[in-house]
Order: C-alpha cells, then structure tokens, then sequence
C-alpha cells in the first residue's frame, strides 16, 4: 500500500493520507480530483469494485466530506477515497459512468443528504423518500423531534417516558427506593 501511496501522490494533489490496516488505505483528494482518482484506481491499479460511496455531514465545517470504498479484487486491497464538497452548494462530478450501480449511491445521497449529482441517471425521481416534502433527513441540522411534531398528530393514549428512568424501572424494578 506504500508503493500505492507514493504512485497516486506523483499524479494527484493527497492531501492526506491514512493506512487504516496494512491492506487498506484511506487518501483525501480536492474534490475536482476525486473522479480523476477514482479512474486512475479501477483502470491502473485493479480497484475494479466499488463498495460504496458515502457522505459524512461535518456541520460546523459547513462541508460534507464522501468517501468511495474501492477494493481490488486480486489483492485483496481496499483503498477509501475522501472529498470534501461545499454544504452550501452540494454538488459533485457523477461516477455513474464508472459503475452503473454507484447511480443508486448517488440517488441516496440527492435524497438524504442533498448532494447533486447533475449527470446522474433519475436524479430527481423519488427513491427511499416517496411522497416526502421535508428538507434532507440525514443533515445534522435536520431536527427530527420538530418534524415529527409538525407533521404527525398526537395520538390519545401515548406517553413520553425519560429513557433513563424507564429503563431503570424495567431493568431493576426492585430498587425504588432511588
């Protein structure tokens, strides 16, 4: 995986670099070199599958940072390929073209985190979500507890519980002296 790193760092900016196992590695890249990476990896270096592309919501960076999960096969080598891209304006190169199946990734992002893929196949179709009208569910500012309080009718009968002190009855029903 050394010998990976310092091959991948003479063609593109890393700007850093984590090995995570000795057969797996972790790079960053600018994200308008990611794509560029990614191909570089399955057409030169045997990363032929793609695991999965994900996205992490750093809220207080005001970025989302994805990251693509590659692993070649015959070396049993995975290499994870990090970007940030802006939260403010979320949109990132398809790789569609590279993997069909990473259209389906892309759709989940769109819906959950809001990230574009312009070029991507149904982008704008409903995928998990069918019929939602809220903001991106899966964004760290999206308050689920106002949502549902917005959205859904209090039903006769139900209570709230403190998790803690519920737990406690349940678990040690016994101690009520506390």
């Amino acid at each position: 995986m050394k010998t990976l790193l310092t091959n991948l760092k003479k063609r593109h900016d890393i700007t850093a670099s984590k090995l995570q196992r000795n057969n797996e590695l972790f790079v960053t890249v600018p994200n308008n070199q990611a794509v560029s990476l990614v191909t570089y990896l399955r057409d030169h270096e045997g990363f032929s599958h793609l695991v999965i592309l994900s996205a992490v919501d750093w809220l207080e960076e005001e970025v989302f940072q994805l990251t693509y999960l590659l692993n070649n096969p015959e070396l049993k080598q995975d290499i994870g390929v990090r970007t940030l891209v802006d939260r403010n304006e979320p949109v990132m190169e398809s790789i569609h073209h590279l993997w069909e199946h990473s259209a389906t990734y892309q759709r989940e992002l769109f819906e959950m985190f809001g990230i574009s893929f312009p070029t991507s196949p149904r982008m704008e179709e409903p995928f998990i979500l069918e019929g939602w009208d809220g903001p991106p569910p899966y964004r760290r500012d999206f308050d689920t507890l106002k949502y549902a309080e917005e959205t859904y009718f209090p039903r006769p009968g139900r209570t709230t519980n403190d998790v803690a002190a519920y737990m406690k009855e349940k678990l040690y029903p016994e101690d009520d002296n506390d």
